[in-house]
């Protein structure tokens, strides 16, 4: 028998603990465990931001980095875009409609045939911004199976209004004839390209009812059997290439509907079962320009109702933890419309009202150390309605309300926070309240607001010492959210009689028109850069737990917060957030910490079994 090193020509090294960025294949033996250990491949989905609108039987594109899903059960038209991290709004189809066939990516997509207020033969071109309408199938049909590219792609295997094993070719103008699939089915998954392209799965509901598990190939002319599924399903995803394909969820049906959450790779011989989606579903969309089955992507479908759900499934030598909320500790007092600064790990919480209920504002501050929130001395001004900015070490609050029982009495007062006090400096110029912050202590910005007897676009400079006077904001607002610095602001959100949807970007001079929200929203948790910012929950008027994230050009989803609230504290960054307090509309001391999304080397233990 031949030994390690005579087949790789080296020894097993031993460590310590592990090395640092060991490769894939790669064995060693941990000194500390005493285990033999190991960097392996392997496959797993991750959940990833949900999609805007809760649908199935979406048209689906691209690839898992960039996507695109449309339409969707019932009749919508509109579109929605992936970026490998959340969705984003894009352009809506000419005619709303669902289960249809899809092919291509997504700027350069296409949608074909599907139920409108009737079975429809209708096809669409996608560019990445709007859809436009081409020349329609030959046949009218749903439900069906399509694969390949814009220019090149496939339509098969449909109910018209029976299951039919009719094939049609695109070539980027006009639709023509080509040879039927062996098997009458419909609700299928598939994968590959028009000359190398295979359907699998399926479902006849006639008057003997079968699911399918059969796989065929198609070779731009002729179609071939290739070995079958393990498990029978329907309205399953399907991506990949003829060589390596992956299919995943769907039904068993009959006897009965049973989701499934199975998974299946496909390598040119055979099908093997892999990891499960985290959530069973069937009528699920996916991707359709994969280069394998080492990556998909599984959008909505329907579980007891329709789904927002989005899965990455990722094959690979890296373990991918998917970004989150997460839950960590209250903080003293329950409270809403205090400001917040600091980073995730090191935050400071001041003002709001108090105590909780009262309609009088309060000069409660605490400090968080990434578990716990710990009492600090309080504000100078008791008040409400404030923003803040800087660190946990050197805070900024400024204006607020300071007799909110009272008729509202706005005011222009700033503090420093040192670390250990709080000190008056001097005040803004515009009184206001409900007003947004950013920056750092000694280049802050105030952000609009309310300075009765109406919304205000006012923004202020700080400089460490006083205020002046910066550029205006396009949209008065109250009740915004803000990120960045001083020379790079974002604001975003508020309260708006034009647009509460609205994003402004600033230079230091001048504010430009940035991406709208998706969820036009008052009372956001804003936090980290004007090209990395995070905003999440609100009001819309009811409170609301989701969550967006902006790059500089727009917003997309990301996970949703775990308690839907609106108008409390925020610190942090893109990647590492903290929003704390607020109201449900009840009070709540309730923390949570946002997470990014992570990966990290898959190191394994080699046994003998």
């Amino acid at each position: 028998m031949s030994t390690f090193k005579e087949i790789q020509g080296r020894n097993i090294r031993s460590y310590t603990t592990n090395p640092d960025n060991p490769l894939e294949g790669q064995m060693w033996y941990n000194q500390t465990e005493q285990k033999l250990k190991g960097v392996t491949a392997s496959g797993a989905w991750a959940s990833s931001s949900n999609m805007s609108n809760a649908k199935s039987y979406r048209f689906g594109g691209g690839t898992q980095t960039a996507a695109f899903a449309a339409g969707g059960s019932s009749l919508i038209a509109s579109t929605e875009e992936y970026n490998g991290s959340g969705w984003s709004a894009g352009g809506d189809l000419g005619t709303g409609r669902y289960q249809g066939g899809s092919a291509g990516s997504l700027t350069a997509g296409l949608a074909f045939g599907g139920y409108s207020t009737d079975v429809t033969n209708n096809t669409e071109e996608y560019n990445g911004t709007a859809w436009s309408e081409q020349n329609n199938l030959s046949t009218s049909g749903y439900s069906a199976g399509g694969f390949g590219i814009q220019t090149a792609a496939v339509y098969t295997n449909r109910y018209a209004p029976s299951p039919t094993a009719d094939t049609e070719e695109y070539n980027g103008t006009s639709w023509s004839e080509g040879n039927n699939s062996s098997t009458n089915r419909a609700d299928l998954g598939t994968a590959g390209t028009l000359t190398a392209g295979m359907i699998f799965g399926g479902q006849n509901p006639g008057s003997s009812p079968t699911v399918f598990s059969a796989t065929e190939l198609y070779d731009g002319t002729n179609w071939t059997t290739a070995p079958s599924m393990n498990s029978a399903r329907s309205q399953l995803g399907g991506s990949g290439t003829q060589t390596a394909a992956i299919a995943f969820g769907g039904r068993f049906t009959p006897p009965g509907s049973v989701l499934r959450a199975f998974t299946e790779q496909y390598d040119g011989t055979s099908w093997s079962e892999v990891g499960d989606l985290a959530t069973a579903r069937r009528q699920v969309s996916s991707t359709r320009v994969e280069t394998g089955n080492t990556s998909a992507l599984a959008i909505g479908g329907k579980t007891s109702s329709a789904t927002t759900a989005t899965e990455e499934w990722n094959f690979s030598a890296n373990t991918i933890t998917a970004a989150a909320w997460a839950s960590s500790g209250n903080m003293n007092v329950g409270r809403d419309l205090l400001a917040g600064a600091g980073t995730q790990t090191a935050a400071l919480g001041f003002g709001s009202e108090a105590p909780p209920g009262s309609g009088t504002a309060g000069n409660k501050s605490e400090s968080y150390d990434g578990t716990s929130w710990t009492e600090t001395p309080t504000l100078q001004t008791k008040r409400d309605s404030l923003a803040g900015a800087g660190t946990q070490t050197a805070a900024l609050a400024f204006g607020g309300d300071s007799d909110p029982g009272g008729g509202a009495a706005p005011t222009g007062a700033t503090e420093e926070w040192n670390g250990s006090s709080w000190s008056e400096q001097n005040d803004m110029s515009t009184a206001r309240r409900l007003h947004a912050g950013a920056g750092t202590q000694t280049a802050g910005l105030a952000i609009a607001g309310y300075a009765p007897p109406s919304n205000t676009t006012a923004v202020e400079e700080y400089n460490g010492s006083s205020w002046t006077t910066g550029g205006a904001v396009s949209v008065a607002r109250r009740s915004l959210s803000a990120a960045g610095t001083q020379t790079a602001g974002l604001a975003f959100g508020g309260y708006a009689t034009s647009d509460s949807s609205a994003t402004e970007e600033y230079g230091g001079e001048s504010w430009t028109t940035g991406g709208v929200l998706i969820t036009a929203r008052n009372g956001i948790y804003g936090m980290g850069l004007q090209t990395a910012a995070l905003a999440s929950g609100g009001s819309n008027p009811g409170r609301v737990s989701s969550t967006e994230g902006y790059d500089g050009t727009s917003w997309s989803t990301k996970p949703n917060m775990g308690t839907a609230r609106a108008y409390g504290g925020a610190a942090g960054t893109q990647t590492a957030g903290l929003a704390f307090a607020g109201s449900t509309p009840s009070l709540t001391a309730a923390t949570e910490e946002f997470t990014g999304e992570t990966t990290s080397i898959n190191i394994v233990d080699i046994t003998t079994s």
